[in-house]
């Protein structure tokens, strides 16, 4: 998209011998070995808990030696589960880039001499995100076991259809050469923040210790229910300026998940340190062209008379609690509405509708109308878009306006850039207030303290506005 920039040309070598300063390009070593974390991680499960006749069968050590020997597929523990619960239908669930390991991990769990299966499923549609568990289409092919790969427990588990066994696939990396490269870009009076996609967690909480000791002051952020330092494409902790963040170190092979935390703190320089090449390169995002094409987006769906609600079939990614939601305000405007069930979602299958929908709302993934929505012919809003296309919450733009109006105004922020909306000093760094991390444009679409309009299982709050949503999908009533 035309408002999304790639890195930029300053690529910082973590190689101990490059050049401390930036330059216009770095080395790859990734011909170098992996190296084991060489600080304390946090641990996920004490291996004591297996017995030892599955850690020290052969067959599955010889079998499991076949996979990368960095990437923790955690096959004794999943061994364990299930001889321990008598699973005979096991499905397997992979992203894109692990499914190639499908097979042989459903070879493994096959043949080991604990496991008395009948058969190994293993579920090949696209899963993008912890958003795409596919616990509905598993229970309906009679498996009594979801193992889910490659992400965090996002849909709480006592929510699935079955059980469900969660394996985020920690890549090990070498730790000291990612703490290399932040010691050879930041003087150690900087305040950083360390973050990163689920598999390098690990290696986010093992660098914090060891920066921690050289006098950096680190934070790792979390945006619950996700894991300290964790960011998803969609959900990203908003740190307070009252932190006085320097810049982010955040640890991927990609920018997806890393977009949704510059998104969410536009205002934080954002250093992606890649793990398999060893560099650390500074990114940027057009936050100012993002804006702007939503901000028409809104502004062009306010004219809206027939409305298209697409609940996401993806996996979990529809959310019925927010689809009555929508429905109610829909209700309340007195505004048509179509609601359309849609597994995968692009300009070509919403053209074939025509012009029978004026505007669309996505209850499925924000990245789908923030990275591609001018792709589509007609508005595709994020639930959060519709509520300020229907006036429930103010746009970015109309709360600048505000301030501009009450600029003359005692104890308010003088500053036009400032997001908050409380009472607090005229400098934009004193601006500390709770309501800044709801303001801007917020990617809270799991957090459980985030705006009305999030897909949240757990709320941590009841709705602001206090209303009681009418259940229209199923038979209980939200409060």
């Amino acid at each position: 998209m035309e408002h999304v920039h790639r890195a930029t040309p300053l690529v910082l070598s973590s190689l101990p011998n490059q050049n401390p300063n930036l330059t216009a390009g770095g080395s790859d070593d990734s011909s170098s070995a992996p190296k084991r974390i060489s600080a304390t991680a946090p641990k996920r499960f004490v291996k004591s808990h297996i017995p030892e006749s599955i850690l020290s069968d052969p067959s599955i050590k010889s079998a499991a030696a076949l996979l990368p020997s960095n990437y923790d597929f955690e096959v004794h523990k999943t061994v364990h589960r299930i001889a321990s619960s008598g699973t005979r239908r096991p499905a397997l669930q992979l992203p894109d880039g692990l499914l190639m390991y499908a097979l042989p991990i459903a070879d493994i769990l096959q043949s080991a001499a604990d496991t008395r299966l009948d058969e190994v499923l293993i579920l090949a549609d696209p899963t993008y995100g912890a958003c795409c568990l596919d616990d509905f289409a598993a229970s309906a092919l009679s498996a009594d076991l979801l193992v889910h790969y490659g992400h965090s427990c996002l849909v709480p588990v006592p929510t699935s259809r079955l059980p469900v066994l969660y394996v985020f696939v920690d890549i090990r990396v070498d730790t000291d050469r990612l703490v290399q490269a932040v010691r050879s870009a930041f003087p150690s009076s900087s305040k950083l923040a360390l973050a990163g996609t689920i598999q390098f967690v690990a290696a986010v909480h093992a660098a914090r210790s060891l920066l921690s000791a050289d006098g950096y002051d680190i934070t790792v952020p979390q945006a619950k229910p996700l894991s300290p330092g964790e960011v998803l494409g969609c959900t990203a902790p908003t740190i307070p300026r009252s932190k006085g963040i320097d810049a982010v170190v955040f640890v991927a092979d990609g920018r997806f998940h890393l977009e949704a935390f510059m998104i969410a703190n536009p205002e934080i320089p954002a250093f992606r340190y890649d793990p398999f090449l060893g560099v650390l390169v500074l990114e940027q995002y057009d936050h100012e062209g993002m804006k702007r094409a939503r901000k028409d987006a809104i502004l062009a769906a306010r004219e809206a008379k027939r409305w298209g609600i697409i609940l996401g079939t993806l996996g979990r990614q529809g959310n019925t609690r927010v689809l009555d939601r929508v429905l109610d305000h829909m209700e309340e405007k007195g505004l048509e509405s179509t609601t359309v069930l849609m597994s995968e979602i692009s300009p070509a299958r919403i053209a074939l509708f025509g012009d029978s929908i004026d505007a669309w709302v996505q209850i499925a993934c924000p990245r789908l109308s923030i990275d591609w929505g001018e792709g589509f012919t007609k508005p595709l809003l994020t639930t959060f878009e519709l509520d300020i296309a229907l006036g429930y919450v103010p746009g970015w733009w109309e709360k600048e306006q505000a301030r501009v109006s009450v600029n003359a105004e005692p104890n308010t922020c003088k500053e036009e850039s400032c997001s908050c909306s409380c009472n607090c000093e005229a400098k934009l760094s004193d601006c500390n207030c709770k309501s800044d991390a709801h303001t801007g444009y917020p990617m809270d679409y799991y957090a459980q303290d985030g705006g009305d309009w999030n897909s949240s299982y757990v709320k941590k709050k009841p709705p602001s506005s206090g209303i009681r949503l009418q259940r229209r999908i199923g038979s209980k009533t939200i409060h």
